[in-house]
């Protein structure tokens, strides 16, 4: 069975996410792909990558994450996180990150840590 790893960006590192993806396109099509809605999208479209779409963020879908880590269904978690942004669901980000510690998955926030993340699974 393919690992799973979930993937979610803050919207002013949606860019750096596609890019990433592009860059390790090949490698990430040997995992299932899990994305939260805007991302997920902007992925796929800029990559091809089959990605399974949640909701968007706000919406949901870093709970969506946050479920599928402690039901034991993602075994990675690459979250490009925007340091200099006020996020308004910032407690939910902060569940899904808490998560990811405590599940002791995998969790990388930016392009260094997620290609450490992808080399090591």
């Amino acid at each position: 069975m393919a690992q799973r790893i979930g993937l979610v960006a803050h919207d002013d590192k949606k860019d750096d996410m596609v890019a990433f993806a592009r860059a390790n396109r090949e490698r990430l099509a040997g995992f299932e792909l899990y994305g939260t809605g805007t991302t997920g999208a902007r992925v796929t479209e800029g990559t091809g990558l089959e990605i399974t779409l949640l909701k968007s963020g706000p919406l949901g879908g870093d709970a969506q994450l946050g479920a599928m880590i402690a039901e034991g269904r993602l075994d990675a978690l690459i979250f490009f996180i925007d340091p200099l942004s006020a996020m308004p669901h910032d407690v939910d980000i902060k569940s899904l990150i808490r998560l990811a510690m405590v599940y002791d998955i995998p969790l990388a926030c930016n392009r260094s840590t997620a290609s450490a993340v992808l080399t090591a699974l």
